[in-house]
């Protein structure tokens, strides 16, 4: 069955912190028996870290255990992570067959994945291929990126496209090559095109929200169990909206 709404539900005790539930908020865009596709919001952490705070997969478990009255256990695996402050889709397995065949799916590049992103400086072509070597640095969790190959960084590639421009704005249609930690956020900041609101790799100032704007926008692959064409596309985020880009 397909969804397109958004849920809300009161997160059970277990995934609270602290005594009393939380009503959550959440985009489900795509729902059947082997896969759920849902719109992360930026803020939300995928998977658990050192902050302990509450995870998308925490959240989705416990909608997947009220939806369908599930008793025990959900089981529910991550096939692929978006970073904190960005927002958009995130696919995830609801079966074990689910989740093998999808991470086969991601590791043979056979998930597309299209990116929207909002910078302050124009780029200087109006579209193209960008090309560096990055090195994930642990130390401050950010990416060095390099315009020659260098020992220990890895390939990254990606193209790029301007699909709308406002007064102070320009949006980006990205399509990953690659798929490197915060790639498109070191890419386009490495060409002075730092993505609107990511302190970390030079915007000016950040989001009201905390978080920056960038989007998983759309994904498509071939179902890794049904065989049918999987074509997905989220909503615009309201800061998008409000920035002049209401498309």
């Amino acid at each position: 069955m397909d969804w397109k709404k958004r849920c809300n539900f009161a997160l059970p005790q277990a995934l609270c912190c602290g005594s009393a539930k939380h009503e959550i908020s959440m985009d489900v865009i795509y729902d059947d028996n082997h896969i759920i596709i849902v719109n992360k919001q930026a803020g939300e952490l995928v998977q658990g870290d050192r902050t302990g705070d509450p995870t998308l997969i925490d959240t989705v478990k416990a909608w997947i255990k009220e939806k369908y009255n599930k008793p025990g256990n959900v089981f529910l695996g991550v096939t692929h992570r978006i970073d904190r402050p960005t927002c958009g889709l995130v696919v995830m397995a609801k079966t074990s067959k689910g989740l093998s065949r999808m991470n086969e799916l991601f590791r043979k590049g056979e998930v597309h994945k299209t990116y929207w992103a909002v910078v302050g400086n124009c780029p200087p072509q109006p579209q193209g291929t960008l090309t560096h070597y990055l090195k994930s640095v642990e130390s401050n969790n950010k990416t060095r990126v390099s315009i020659v190959p260098r020992e220990g960084h890895q390939k990254a590639v990606l193209n790029y496209r301007i699909i709308a421009a406002s007064q102070r704005y320009w949006l980006l249609e990205v399509d990953l090559i690659t798929g490197r930690k915060h790639q498109i956020r070191a890419q386009l900041s490495a060409i002075g095109c730092p993505i609107k609101g990511d302190l970390k790799y030079g915007a000016p100032r950040s989001n009201p929200d905390g978080g920056i704007s960038l989007q998983a926008h759309r994904i498509r692959f071939i179902h890794p169990v049904s065989g049918k064409e999987i074509d997905i596309t989220a909503p615009l985020p309201d800061d998008f909206k409000r920035l002049g880009f209401d498309m």
